[in-house]
C-alpha cells in the first residue's frame, strides 16, 4: 500500500523520471542502430572481421556496468563530461552493439541463397540485392535484435543514476541511500513496467516491418 501511497504523491517526478529514462534510452538505441546494422551487414563479407569484431562486442557485454562507467569517469573527466549524460549514453550505445550486430550480421548471412541467385538472375547490383531482397527478409532477426538491445538497455540505464545521469534510477538509489523501501520499489516497478511496454511495443513494430510473405 505504502508504494502506491508514494506513487500518487510522487506522480509528476515519476514521469518526469520516466521520460528522462526513455529519452536515454531511445538516443542510445538510435546511435547503436545508425552503427551496428551498418557494422553487422559489412561483416557480413569478411569472416575474420566478424569474429574480432563480434568477439570484442561479447568482451564489452562481459564488463559490469558499474564498473564500465568506473572506467569511462576518468577519460570523460579530461573533457569535462565525467558525470552526467554523456557516459550514461555512451555505455548503452555500447552494450546495446552486441545484440543489434550479431543479429544483423546472422539474419544476413541466413538469407536464402536461391533468392540471392533469383536476384543475381535479374541482373541486380549487390547494392540492389542487398535493399531489395537480403535486408527485406532479415528484417524480422534485425529487429528482433534491437527488442533484445531496448529491454537490456533500460535496465541498464538505471545504475547509470550513479554516475549523475538521472532516470527512473533515481528513485533505486535515494531509496538505498535513505533505506525508503517504498522509493526503491516505485522505481524498480517503473523500470519494469517501461521495459515491458518497450518490449510489446517493439513486438508490433517487428511485425509491420516483417513482409507479408514471410508473415504468412
Amino acid at each position: 500500500m505504502n508504494l502506491f501511497v508514494f506513487l500518487q504523491e510522487n506522480y509528476s517526478t515519476a514521469l518526469l523520471l520516466t521520460w528522462e529514462h526513455l529519452w536515454m534510452v531511445g538516443l542510445s538505441l538510435l546511435i547503436a542502430i545508425c552503427t551496428g546494422v551498418p557494422i553487422g551487414i559489412l561483416i557480413t563479407k569478411n569472416k575474420n572481421l566478424a569474429q574480432k569484431i563480434i568477439g570484442s562486442a561479447n568482451v564489452i557485454m562481459t564488463i559490469p556496468s558499474i564498473a564500465l562507467f568506473g572506467l569511462m569517469l576518468p577519460v570523460l573527466a579530461v573533457f569535462g563530461h565525467g558525470l552526467g549524460k554523456v557516459p550514461a549514453i555512451i555505455a548503452l550505445v555500447l552494450y546495446s552493439e552486441l545484440p543489434i550486430i550479431r543479429n544483423t550480421f546472422i539474419a544476413i548471412k541466413n538469407v536464402d541463397p536461391a533468392m540471392v541467385d533469383a536476384g543475381k538472375g535479374m541482373g541486380m547490383t549487390k547494392w540492389q540485392l542487398l535493399r531489395e531482397v537480403e535486408i527485406p527478409l532479415a528484417v524480422p532477426v534485425i529487429i528482433a535484435g534491437l527488442r533484445t538491445a531496448a529491454v537490456m538497455i533500460i535496465g541498464i540505464a538505471a545504475i547509470a543514476a550513479y554516475v549523475g545521469a538521472g532516470g527512473l534510477g533515481v528513485f533505486i538509489q535515494q531509496g538505498i541511500a535513505r533505506s525508503h523501501e517504498s522509493m526503491v520499489l516505485a522505481g524498480a516497478l517503473c523500470v519494469s513496467l517501461l521495459a515491458v511496454i518497450v518490449d510489446l511495443g517493439m513486438g508490433f513494430l517487428e511485425r509491420w516491418l516483417t513482409p507479408r510473405g514471410i508473415r504468412l
